[in-house]
Protein backbone atom coordinates (compact mmCIF):
# COMPACT_ATOMS: atom_id res chain seq x y z
CA UNK A 1 0.00 0.00 0.00
CA UNK A 2 1.37 3.45 -0.89
CA UNK A 3 2.73 5.45 2.23
CA UNK A 4 2.51 9.06 1.11
CA UNK A 5 -0.20 11.36 0.33
CA UNK A 6 0.66 12.69 -2.98
CA UNK A 7 1.37 8.69 -4.22
CA UNK A 8 -2.43 7.72 -3.28
CA UNK A 9 -3.41 10.82 -5.02
CA UNK A 10 -1.16 9.57 -8.22
CA UNK A 11 -3.18 6.08 -7.62
CA UNK A 12 -6.20 7.65 -7.95
CA UNK A 13 -5.93 9.77 -10.77
CA UNK A 14 -4.10 7.00 -12.71
CA UNK A 15 -7.07 5.06 -12.58
CA UNK A 16 -9.05 7.92 -13.79
CA UNK A 17 -6.87 8.86 -17.27
CA UNK A 18 -6.56 4.80 -17.36
CA UNK A 19 -10.34 4.41 -17.77
CA UNK A 20 -10.74 7.78 -19.58
CA UNK A 21 -8.23 5.95 -22.20
CA UNK A 22 -9.57 2.99 -22.52
CA UNK A 23 -13.00 4.55 -23.09
CA UNK A 24 -11.34 6.58 -26.18
CA UNK A 25 -9.17 3.94 -27.33
CA UNK A 26 -12.09 1.12 -27.42
CA UNK A 27 -14.45 4.32 -29.12
CA UNK A 28 -12.43 4.74 -31.97
CA UNK A 29 -11.67 1.40 -32.23
CA UNK A 30 -15.20 0.79 -33.12
CA UNK A 31 -15.29 3.86 -35.31
CA UNK A 32 -12.56 1.96 -37.72
CA UNK A 33 -14.72 -1.11 -37.67
CA UNK A 34 -17.91 0.69 -38.78
CA UNK A 35 -15.43 2.57 -41.25
CA UNK A 36 -14.03 -0.82 -42.59
CA UNK A 37 -17.74 -1.97 -43.04
CA UNK A 38 -19.04 0.49 -45.15
CA UNK A 39 -19.38 -0.08 -48.78
CA UNK A 40 -19.71 3.40 -50.71
CA UNK A 41 -17.28 6.09 -50.62
CA UNK A 42 -19.91 8.56 -49.98
CA UNK A 43 -20.73 7.44 -46.88
CA UNK A 44 -16.80 6.54 -45.68
CA UNK A 45 -15.58 10.06 -46.43
CA UNK A 46 -17.12 11.88 -43.88
CA UNK A 47 -16.66 8.73 -41.45
CA UNK A 48 -12.60 8.66 -42.26
CA UNK A 49 -12.17 12.52 -41.50
CA UNK A 50 -13.75 11.77 -38.17
CA UNK A 51 -12.00 8.52 -37.71
CA UNK A 52 -8.25 10.55 -38.73
CA UNK A 53 -9.07 13.43 -36.03
CA UNK A 54 -9.92 10.58 -33.50
CA UNK A 55 -6.55 8.18 -34.10
CA UNK A 56 -4.46 11.93 -34.44
CA UNK A 57 -5.70 12.79 -30.95
CA UNK A 58 -4.90 9.12 -29.51
CA UNK A 59 -1.22 9.63 -30.72
CA UNK A 60 -0.79 13.14 -29.01
CA UNK A 61 -1.56 11.87 -25.97
CA UNK A 62 0.03 8.93 -26.17
CA UNK A 63 -2.72 6.52 -25.85
CA UNK A 64 -1.28 4.37 -29.01
CA UNK A 65 1.91 4.90 -30.68
CA UNK A 66 2.03 7.64 -33.42
CA UNK A 67 3.34 5.04 -36.29
CA UNK A 68 0.32 3.00 -35.18
CA UNK A 69 -2.06 5.92 -35.61
CA UNK A 70 0.06 6.59 -39.14
CA UNK A 71 -0.17 2.88 -40.20
CA UNK A 72 -4.20 2.99 -39.41
CA UNK A 73 -4.93 6.21 -41.10
CA UNK A 74 -2.46 5.15 -44.26
CA UNK A 75 -4.31 1.67 -44.83
CA UNK A 76 -7.58 3.88 -44.03
CA UNK A 77 -7.33 6.09 -46.36
CA UNK A 78 -6.32 3.68 -49.36
CA UNK A 79 -9.35 1.37 -48.27
CA UNK A 80 -11.85 4.51 -48.83
CA UNK A 81 -10.05 5.26 -52.08
CA UNK A 82 -10.69 2.38 -53.69
CA UNK A 83 -14.51 2.36 -52.55
CA UNK A 84 -16.66 3.16 -55.46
Amino acid sequence: MANHKSSLKRIRSNAAKRLRNRYQAKTTRNAIKKLRGTTSKADASPLLAKVISMLDRLAKKNVIHKNKASNNKSKLTKFVNALK
